[in-house]
């Protein structure tokens, strides 16, 4: 026992394996890592020392060489040639400006030279340079600037003396220094160059061998885990591929080592365990013993938990197909007792109540119903009742808002009580009498309309889907009841319908004489309203008439009137009586009040003064009537005039 402690304490497990490899390869790796930096920042030095001092240090210095060549042609241009004013500003431009930022950068790259005698070279140079300028500008430069100093002869000799004994020679020597140290750069920058080659094939040697050693560790490591770790999966394998299958596997027939493959045979073992457990779990739901015990293999365990929720969903639905089937078989049994008591409204209260009752495994039921007596306050009755004290409750009528039938009622919605008052209601059998536990009150209500209220009184208390149920046979019952109402009110119309037909038929033959009188009037006035036209025909022929609306505006005129003023129809229609009158006439408060009367309704006549289409005054004989309404008030004023 200790030795199996001890060995499961030093075990060399699968991941300290897989870590001890990927150890190997890390340090070959760091090794590598470390060899190809320090190679590399090797590299890094040389090119930067020869990007950043040796290539510019060379240019530089092959650069100081052109300046100086250029210098020599310049100032040799300068002693024999007086007009070429180009190459004297180059020289004074390569004197004042070229040659110092030259200068500034050759002094910048020497201090990073390592070797002293370039540094003395370069130094002597400058100064033999910047000599070799100042005797050249005392005795070139500044002597010949001028035409005349060209043409004096003397002055143009001693300058070709000085530059071709002084100055030339004296340049000659700072190129051959110039080049021998443009030698030693390129040099230097030769050898900067073959450093970089040669770090860059012992970098890539190095790599080479390093990645070879790695891969050749890697090899082995693979095969080493191969040998601990594949065989021992494989056969696990083949126990999981059973399981997939759907096949119990008993026994392991293998050892493993003391590492994460053993726990992992461990695991298979409660795995097939909790299988079993599991299959006996499913057979007892399949069933139908939603009440068996199952623990899950953990907090974790999917299929488990998802048994056991599904065991839990199932009792649901089955407990929830309960309620449904019970309201599906309540709901048809109550549907044929209203169908089969649509006729006498006692009877289907006495059935309604009594079933309802002993359907929900109450002890009390009341039916109330809506009165058909139309009072000035609506009022509903007791129509029958189960175990209930009903001589207590004879003639008994209960108001809209009165207690809690009443209360439902004007609400119209259900009152449920649980604690029911001590002297509300007692439920009394052959020992004693006791107070309800419950009272479910519901309206009997269809399209918002209440017929009633049935009250439940039981020593349980009613589920929810109880309550839903009874809600729905109310509307039900409310349906059937307003029905049974419907029919009885017919069945009495029909009666009152009967005997409104007797008296109409009595009254049938003094209409038809009524109607021989009316049909004789008719004819009489016939003849009348025909010798009326006639009259109004040679009234119409013989007169002239116009109709006028209250403000005095023409509506109708007859030819004749028309022909007595020479106006045309399309004339006058629509205009008002004013056109007919002189303008003093119209502007007169007589002529207003003329029209005041007549729109009150007073008639006017008289002989007027009438202007026609041409000037002319005409006297006319002129009667105005107002044509009134049934309510009094002036429609039309008529005028009918003749000549005078």
């Amino acid at each position: 026992m200790e030795n199996k402690k001890r060995r499961f304490r030093f075990r060399f497990t699968i991941g300290n394996k897989i870590l001890a490899g990927f150890l190997a390869v890390m340090v070959l790796f760091v090794i590598n890592a470390t060899i190809i930096f320090l190679t590399g920042n090797q590299i890094d030095n040389v090119v930067s020392k020869s990007a950043e001092v040796v290539r510019p240090s060379k240019d530089a210095i092959n650069e100081f060489v052109l300046v100086v060549e250029r210098y020599q042609k310049l100032i040799t241009s300068w002693v024999y040639l007086q007009t070429n004013d180009e190459n004297k500003n180059s020289l004074k431009l390569l004197v004042n400006h070229e040659y110092p930022a030259l200068k500034e950068r050759i002094e910048n790259l020497k201090n990073t030279w390592d070797v002293d005698s370039q540094k003395t070279i370069v130094d002597t140079v400058f100064k033999s340079f910047e000599r070799v300028q100042k005797y050249a500008e005392d005795q070139i430069t500044t002597q010949l600037i001028s035409f005349e100093s060209y043409e004096d002869g003397i002055t143009k000799l001693l300058a070709e003396d000085v530059l071709e004994s002084t100055i030339n020679p004296q340049l000659e020597e700072i190129l051959v220094d110039l080049k021998g140290l443009a030698h030693a750069q390129t040099t230097r920058n030769a050898i900067s160059d073959e450093e970089l080659i040669s770090s860059s094939k012992r970098l890539r040697n190095i790599t080479l061998i390093l990645a070879g050693i790695t891969i050749l560790l890697g090899l082995m490591s693979a095969y080493l885990l191969m040998r601990a770790i594949t065989r021992p999966v494989n056969f696990l394998k083949d126990v999981v591929v059973k399981l997939g299958k759907g096949e119990l596997v008993e026994d392991k027939q293998t050892k493993f080592s003391n590492d994460e493959i053993g726990e992992m045979a461990t695991a298979m073992d409660n795995l097939v365990s909790g299988l079993k457990a599991t299959t006996h779990f499913a057979e007892n739901i399949g069933k139908g013993n939603y009440s068996s015990d199952f623990k899950p293999l953990s907090e974790h365990d999917v299929l488990g938990n998802a048994l056991i929720n599904m065991r839990n969903n199932l009792a649901r639905v089955a407990e929830d197909d309960a309620k449904r089937n019970w309201a599906t078989e309540g709901l048809a049994k109550f549907g044929e007792i209203l169908r089969s008591n649509t006729n006498d409204l006692e009877k289907l209260a006495d059935e309604i109540i009594t079933n309802l009752v002993k359907y929900l495994k109450a002890n009390q039921g009341a039916l109330y119903i809506m009165d058909d007596e139309t009072g000035d306050e609506p009022t509903m009755s007791m129509k029958a009742c189960y175990a209930w004290d009903k001589k207590k409750f004879i003639d008994h009528k209960i108001h809209k808002g009165e207690g809690l039938a009443g209360q439902a009622w004007q609400e119209g919605d259900i009152v449920y009580l649980t604690d029911v008052p001590q002297n509300y209601i007692k439920i009394s059998s052959g020992l004693g009498d006791a107070n309800p536990t419950a009272i479910l009150i519901v309206p009997l209500k269809v399209n918002e309309q209440i017929f009633g209220v049935v009250e439940i009184a039981s020593f349980n208390t009613f589920a929810d889907y109880e309550m839903e149920f009874v809600q729905k046979i109310a509307e039900s019952i409310a349906s059937t009841i307003s029905s049974v109402k419907i029919n009885a009110r017919t069945q009495r119309l029909l009666e009152e319908s009967q005997e409104m037909t007797e008296q109409m038929r009595a009254q049938e033959e003094e209409m038809r004489q009524n109607m021989e009188e009316l049909q004789a009037t008719q004819e009489e006035m016939q003849r009348n309203q025909s010798e009326t036209e006639g009259t109004m025909q040679a009234l119409n022929t013989s007169l002239s008439m116009a109709e006028y609306d209250v403000e005095g505006k023409l509506s109708k005129i007859n030819p004749n009137y028309l022909s007595l003023l020479g106006y045309t129809q399309n004339e006058v229609i629509g205009e008002h009586h004013r056109i007919f009158v002189s303008k003093e006439e119209k502007n007169s408060e007589e002529y207003r009040q003329f029209w005041r009367d007549l729109e009150a309704g007073k008639a006017r006549k008289g002989v007027f003064k009438r202007l026609s289409r041409k000037g002319e005054v005409v006297t006319m004989r002129s009667y105005f009537s107002p044509v009134k309404g049934r309510a009094g008030e002036v429609l039309r004023i008529m005028e009918i005039s003749v000549e005078a």
